[in-house]
């Protein structure tokens, strides 16, 4: 990809904390000084909220038919699953491991399942592709297993949505394509198998190191679909970056480290498109929250990855709690930062 065609996304280096935690906090109080000394009166303004973005609308080209209906209905099948669909309920997985088949062979694309055993019981990846078969590759995945007995809309039924209406709309793309996509469902990325060669996106990762496949680039959609507009509803690993980020949580974030800052921009150049707020970090894995997700098994065999996301417990209270339910997410958002991505992977660089 070409750097002159992206955005310079927020870069945070674990060796420059300190100095970052002072310069910020002398920038800020330097900003207050600026502000209420050295501003003439008539011209200081206050604003209680953010305003809202006017957008024109998306031309035909950019259309995507991406639907906030279909979103919410995955979601509200996923969550419905009793019982919950985790590591100890195979029954489960199984069966939101059909419905996934399905929706992918109905958008034409196709479909076969990736099987592998832990403690004596098979579990599977469901992974659809489109485009050149032997074409250097993007992956666009999120895991459909969930924590604990939880519902699990936010974490992570929202992602699965985003997956399979991205495969849907991105299937005419097919002819066109000089790359191939591989659109991937994960399962066991919850614990107790996270950071384990059990997660789905781990053997998914390894067999394509294995194989020497040659991938642009990951993609990772966990917990999409959480927004608030109340004030302070946005939290971070470290207290400096509130005086950078929005104390709101009412933004999409896009995560990656420094081997993916061009990913990050380019996706971040598109998501800008959308009516949705869009935020970045660059940021090594020692940072709380970075690698929470299948994206960090792509980093450990060495390829660019990103990771698209509502900032998980950083702003849901529902997180892992039996309240993360379909009535807590916001689809219109969801479809709307969806385009974006859409866009970001419809005009995706085979150049690295």
């Amino acid at each position: 990809m070409s750097n002159s065609n992206y955005l310079k996304p927020k870069v945070i280096r674990f060796s420059t904390f300190k100095k970052l935690c002072f310069i910020t906090k002398v920038l800020f109080l330097l900003s207050l000084y600026l502000l209420f000394f050295c501003t003439p009166q008539k011209e200081k303004k206050v604003e209680t909220k953010e305003p809202e973005v006017t957008q024109t609308p998306p031309t035909q080209e950019d259309h995507t038919s991406i639907s906030a209906n279909r979103l919410k209905k995955t979601v509200k099948f996923l969550s419905s699953m009793k019982p919950a669909r985790n590591f100890y309920h195979v029954e489960s997985l199984n069966k939101a491991a059909e419905f996934i088949s399905r929706e992918f062979q109905k958008a034409n694309l196709q479909t076969f399942e990736q099987k592998f055993v832990v403690s004596h019981k098979e579990y599977k990846n469901i992974i659809a592709t489109l485009g050149p078969p032997s074409a250097p590759r993007i992956v666009v995945g999120a895991h459909y297993d969930v924590y604990g007995n939880y519902q699990g809309a936010d974490d992570n039924a929202s992602g699965i949505a985003g997956l399979l209406e991205l495969a849907r709309v991105s299937a005419p793309l097919s002819q066109k394509l000089k790359y191939r996509i591989d659109f991937v469902a994960y399962t066991l990325e919850e614990p107790p198998n996270f950071r384990t060669t059990s997660m789905g996106s781990y053997v998914h990762a390894s067999d394509l190191q294995r194989q020497g496949v040659e991938v642009l680039g990951m993609l990772a959609l966990e917990m999409i679909g959480y927004f608030s507009q109340e004030a302070n509803s946005q939290r971070y690993p470290i207290a400096a970056m509130k005086y950078i980020y929005p104390s709101t949580g009412n933004y999409i974030a896009i995560v990656g480290n420094e081997a993916s800052a061009n990913m990050v921009g380019h996706f971040e150049r598109y998501m800008k498109k959308t009516s949705v707020r869009v935020e970045s970090l660059i940021a090594p894995e020692s940072i709380q929250g970075v690698d929470f997700s299948d994206h960090l098994n792509y980093w450990a065999k060495g390829y660019r990855a990103i990771m698209i996301t509502d900032t998980a417990f950083f702003r849901n209270p529902n997180y892992h709690q039996s309240t993360d339910t379909p009535e807590t997410l916001n689809y219109k958002k969801m479809a709307e930062l969806l385009n974006g991505v859409y866009m970001g992977i419809r005009d995706f660089s085979i150049e690295k």
